[in-house]
């Protein structure tokens, strides 16, 4: 399993992920949160599948912290 969080594939609700929200892109600063809406559609991106946590922020994945 790739744990970069490119791959679609990879990410599914309720896994803990590190994302990067839109505003953090220059910082590199990461967030930790729960998935709750996968909303990239194609198999994988460069930079990260965007998802939804379930706080509500919005980023993409760059480390899945830990498979349930």
């Amino acid at each position: 399993m790739n744990m970069s969080g490119k791959l679609r594939a990879d990410i599914r609700p309720g896994l803990e992920v590190d994302i990067v929200l839109k505003q953090d892109q220059r910082t590199g600063k990461r967030t930790r949160g729960i998935v709750k809406d996968i909303l990239t559609n194609s198999p994988q991106h460069p930079h990260g599948i965007k998802v939804k946590l379930t706080n509500g922020m919005v980023g993409r994945v760059q480390e899945i912290i830990q498979p349930k």
